[in-house]
């Protein structure tokens, strides 16, 4: 690009003003500062290799060299970081956050402590903030965990329940209900 006129500033500051209309400041340390002919959109080079861009709409796009690391900030506050893994992070401006993990696993976190994760294959599991879980298998079958038991629920109806002392209690659908201590003894059958 053709300089229209160039300016030395005592602070060691050279500034140079483009025919195109764009403005190229240079700083001492090694970091330069670009204003488009537009006024609104600057890119700032660091000395350290980062680079920040402000666009006309205000979405402000830094890219981290040391991490190789993009942070990008929206006007509506939303803001999306790419890691060089592939790992993408999205939060958003009521709090929630949205990760995008290099194997496609998605988990989301809620500002009322709520955890979802889902995975390639369809489970998802979610976490509330007592620390109970629920997972959902593609298979149709669920889990509950929670501090007293865990409890799988099958397609067919049949539900399995083993509770913290070892008892495990299996509910089939035509109305059978077995019963094990900790060890696997059967203590009740109705089908007995």
């Amino acid at each position: 690009e053709e300089i229209q006129r160039e300016t030395a500033h005592p602070d060691g500051k050279v500034e140079k003003i483009l025919k195109n209309g764009c403005h190229l400041i240079f700083f001492p340390n090694g970091t330069w500062k670009k204003v488009g002919s537009d006024g609104k959109t600057v890119t700032i080079t660091f000395f350290n290799g980062d680079v920040k861009q402000v666009m006309p709409d205000q979405t402000v796009i830094y890219y981290y060299a040391d991490a190789k690391t993009t942070h990008t900030t929206y006007s509506d506050g939303l803001e999306v970081l790419h890691f060089p893994n592939g790992q993408i992070e999205k939060h958003y401006p009521d709090g929630r956050k949205e990760i995008t993990f290099p194997d496609q696993t998605i988990k989301n976190l809620f500002t009322d402590g709520l955890e979802e994760s889902i995975f390639p294959d369809g489970t998802i599991v979610r976490i509330e903030r007592d620390g109970s879980k629920t997972i959902e298998f593609n298979n149709g079958q669920r889990e509950l965990h929670t501090s007293q038991f865990k409890r799988r629920e099958y397609p067919d109806g049949t539900v399995k329940t083993v509770y913290v002392n070892g008892q495990q209690e299996t509910k089939y659908v035509s109305g059978r209900v077995r019963i094990k201590d900790k060890d696997g003894n059967i203590i009740m059958d109705t089908n007995l």
